[in-house]
C-alpha cells in the first residue's frame, strides 16, 4: 500500500471512528470517507477491527515516539515533566480527535490501550518510579505519585475532552481565545504539578 493510499485510509478511520466509536463505525462509511472501494480497505485490513487496531496504534506511537526518548533520558523528572506537557499540549492541538478516541477505548477495552503503550516501548511503572523518586527527593515523604499521574492526565485531557463545552460557556465560543487558553495551559499545568511535587 503506498503512503497516500494508507493516510488517506487512517484519516478517514480516525474521522469515522471519533465519530462513532469502533463498535459503531462501519467500513463502508470509511471507504466512502476516504473515496475508496471498500473491498480495498478490507485488501489491505482484512478487518474493522484491523483497521482500528492500526489506527490507534499510528495515533498512538506518533505521540510517544516524540516524548519516549526524553521519558528515559537522564534529565531530571521536573525537565521531563515540562517536555512531556509541552509535546502532549502541541499534539493534541494538531490533533484534537485523539483525546476522545483514548477515553472512548478506555472504556471499550483498557486492554488494547495497554497493550500499545507497551508496544510504543513506554513502561507505566517507570514513570511512575520516577515520580516517586522526584518527589522523595523534593520532600522526603511518600506520596503515592499515582495521584501525580492521575492529576496530570486529567488536567492535559480534559480541556480537550471538553473543549465543546468549556469553549461555549466560558469562552462565549470564540475558537482563537480557546486556543490562547490551551497554549497557556502548558505553563499552569506544570507549575501546578511542580507545586503538587513539592507540596
Amino acid at each position: 500500500m503506498d503512503s497516500s493510499t494508507e493516510e488517506k485510509i487512517y484519516e478517514a478511520a480516525r474521522k469515522i471512528f471519533v465519530l462513532k466509536g469502533m463498535e459503531g463505525a462501519r467500513m463502508q462509511e470509511i471507504a466512502d470517507e476516504a473515496g475508496m472501494n471498500k473491498a480495498l480497505l478490507h485488501y489491505y485490513f482484512r478487518s474493522k477491527e484491523n483497521l482500528f487496531k492500526a489506527v490507534f496504534k499510528d495515533i498512538f506511537s506518533k505521540f510517544f515516539t516524540r516524548v519516549k526518548g526524553t521519558l528515559l533520558s537522564e534529565i531530571t523528572a521536573k525537565e521531563k515533566l515540562g517536555i512531556f506537557i509541552d509535546n502532549y499540549i502541541d499534539l493534541i492541538a494538531a490533533n484534537p480527535y485523539v483525546p476522545q478516541f483514548i477515553i472512548n477505548e478506555i472504556n471499550r477495552d483498557p486492554k488494547v490501550l495497554k497493550s500499545l503503550m507497551f508496544e510504543s516501548g513506554i513502561e507505566p511503572q517507570k514513570i511512575l518510579g520516577m515520580f516517586l523518586h522526584e518527589v522523595e527527593s523534593a520532600n522526603g515523604t511518600k506520596l503515592d505519585p499515582r495521584h501525580i499521574v492521575v492529576s496530570l492526565l486529567g488536567m492535559l485531557i480534559f480541556p480537550f475532552a471538553g473543549r465543546p463545552l468549556l469553549q461555549m460557556i466560558y469562552f462565549n465560543d470564540d475558537v482563537e481565545a480557546y486556543n490562547q487558553f490551551l497554549n497557556e495551559r502548558k505553563t499552569i499545568v506544570k507549575n501546578m504539578i511542580l507545586k503538587f511535587i513539592e507540596a
